[in-house]
């Protein structure tokens, strides 16, 4: 049995660069980070005394005679692709809720990469998996999604991530002065709008109109470097990206009709109101998680102001996928 954690991000700057179709003909550069809360992937030799070969369990349950017959996109792209002859028993389980922002298809794709591997008895990089996932997602499955989720995910912790036009990716861990990614998440509050979507259907409709909206991500990704100054520098106060974030917000909301809606802005107006001085949507938009930047001393009126909503404790997650029990003969961790 192999069991597999891999973290979900929250991306902070740069979105909307990471998709192929921009980075390939500008560049693209993103800041993100991933936190303290997981997709899990159990994933083990189903033994052949069942009228199925392969056990899916996600939100749904799939047994099945062949690979093919898997309804899971990414399930059946990534064990077709490595290869798979034998039973396998797939287990998903998450500490936050799916299609909410937070890169949890692509945590997906990279635990189960991750997964697969081990219990073939091999050891891979972050930017193997990295780079698999997104070649999965976007080439083998053919969503359209943008390649810093894989990255983080892969990766853990706080980085800068470069996409170049020839196709590298290149993550670059931010160096902080020492409690300044702590402060950080003292100035966060994270929320579940709680609503669900399908992401890829929304960044469809961005891609769409990638070339109408290049202002916009130019400049979203102009504050890449900035927003690296101001972490890097214990003299700036942390404060100065809220409006950082929210211009990021509004801009995002140009890309595409979809975004938001009625419900959302009411949200973010909800908590400007109550003192926070930026923040975003986290992912392609229509729902999932909002992120607010706050003074630490107003996070409690704040939260009042949303009471209605659950909020996220952030932690900071620093070493991205790993397997966390290996037992390949099943008979425990050794």
């Amino acid at each position: 049995m192999i069991i597999s954690r891999t973290p979900f991000r929250v991306s902070l700057f740069g979105g909307g660069s990471d998709y192929p179709q921009w980075y390939r003909n500008h560049g693209g550069a993103v800041i993100g980070f991933a936190i303290d809360k997981y997709c899990y992937i159990t994933l083990r030799h189903l033994p052949p005394f069942f009228e199925h070969k392969h056990r899916i369990v996600y939100s749904q349950v799939e047994t099945v005679s062949e690979l093919g017959e898997i309804a899971h996109p990414c399930v059946r792209a990534v064990l077709s692709e490595m290869g798979v002859r034998s039973g396998i028993e797939l287990h998903h389980d998450g500490d936050l809720p799916a299609r909410s922002g937070l890169g949890s298809s692509s945590s997906f794709a990279v635990g189960l990469l991750n997964a697969a591997c081990a219990l073939q008895g091999r050891m891979v990089s972050a930017e193997w998996l990295a780079a698999e996932a997104i070649r999965i997602e976007q080439e083998v499955i053919g969503e359209s999604v943008g390649s810093q989720d894989q990255v983080l995910a892969a990766h853990g912790g706080l980085n800068r991530v470069d996409f170049h036009r020839d196709g590298a990716i290149v993550v670059n861990p931010l160096t902080l002065p020492p409690g300044r990614a702590e402060a950080l998440l003292d100035h966060l509050v994270l929320v579940f709008t709680g609503v669900s979507r399908i992401a890829s259907r929304i960044a469809s409709a961005k891609i769409a109109k990638l070339d109408q909206n290049g202002g916009h991500i130019r400049a979203l990704m102009a504050m890449v470097d900035e927003a690296q100054e101001i972490l890097g520098n214990p003299n700036r106060s942390l404060l100065d990206l809220g409006p950082m974030l929210h211009e990021s917000w509004l801009r995002k909301r140009a890309l595409a009709d979809s975004v938001t809606n009625a419900g959302i802005d009411s949200i973010y107006d909800a908590g400007m109101r109550a003192g926070a001085v930026g923040g975003k949507l986290l992912g392609a938009g229509g729902g999932g998680f909002m992120l607010f930047m706050v003074e630490p001393e107003r996070k409690a009126v704040l939260l009042e102001a949303l009471e209605s909503l659950v909020e996220v404790q952030l932690g900071l997650d620093r070493v991205g996928s790993r397997i966390v029990l290996y037992s390949p003969d099943g008979l425990g961790a050794q």
